[in-house]
């Protein structure tokens, strides 16, 4: 994958030589909300960049203009109002999809949130593995509002902040902002001002490029394969086969050999 600086429609996507990918929403003048375009451009580079694991080493999400995302756009919500029920499913797997492929991404993923993140927006940033977010942003799952539930963000949030605070938030619909976000785990770090953000995006992409692309991408699947498991004689049998493949691996004699030989692994350099 060259170096690219592709603009269609709806979203910007920025691959630098270094192997930075910056994916950026761009419908400022809409507060960058959803439409079918939107989620199916998303959705196309998702793709791509998982294909691509060699020379994208991180990958970073934001919002152009005032928010990150403001939800779904209120035309395609006016046109969703006419679908009927086999239609409406295929609109919500589009956006259900796109989020799968998001979670799933091998490499490091970082949301940067400011701004507005409502609804789908907030999906987005429950969907990666990292979400750095404004103290004065403002967050919710309104869905219930419009008599709707947030089923297809669903998975991804209550991975992120638990059952108990996803049956509060999602049945209250409340607003709140990044500070609280951080409290309850749907954000990692939050920062006060743009410059905060710069800081923490630049210190996000030296803690990726430290580490072995494979080694990561593992160790995400790691996660997946363990956090819902009861603590059983098979767990520790499957943990046991996952870190026996990791020291076998390529990248495995190459980390432990580097750290012996007291230089950096060739990931690193």
């Amino acid at each position: 994958m060259s170096d690219t600086s592709s603009v269609q429609d709806n979203v910007q996507l920025d691959v630098s030589r270094a192997g930075v990918a910056m994916v950026t929403l761009n419908r400022p003048e809409k507060h960058n909300a959803f439409n079918a375009d939107t989620i199916s451009r998303l959705s196309d580079i998702f793709e791509t960049l998982r294909a691509n694991t060699d020379e994208v080493r991180v990958v970073f999400l934001r919002g152009n203009g005032a928010s990150f995302s403001a939800g779904a756009d209120l035309d395609w919500m006016k046109a969703a109002a006419h679908y009927d029920e086999a239609d409406n499913f295929d609109d919500a797997m589009g956006l259900a999809t796109m989020l799968k492929r998001l979670y799933e991404l091998p490499q490091m993923t970082v949301a940067l949130v400011h701004g507005a993140a409502m609804g789908g927006g907030a999906g987005l940033l429950a969907a990666c593995d990292v979400g750095v977010v404004m103290a004065d942003a403002k967050i919710s799952f309104s869905e219930v509002r419009l008599g709707l539930t947030p089923a297809t963000i669903s998975p991804f949030v209550v991975r992120a902040i638990g059952p108990r605070w996803a049956r509060a938030l999602f049945a209250s619909g409340e607003r709140f902002d990044g500070t609280f976000a951080g409290e309850i785990g749907l954000a990692q770090y939050v920062v006060k001002d743009a410059d905060e953000m710069a800081d923490m995006e630049e210190h996000l992409a030296q803690l990726a490029f430290a580490n072995a692309p494979g080694a990561v991408a593992d160790a995400k699947k790691l996660v997946e394969q363990v956090a819902f498991e009861d603590m059983s004689h098979h767990l520790a049998v499957e943990t046991a086969k996952h870190i026996a493949r990791r020291r076998s691996s390529d990248e495995g004699k190459e980390g432990l050999t580097a750290f012996l030989e007291r230089r950096k692994p060739s990931w690193a350099e």
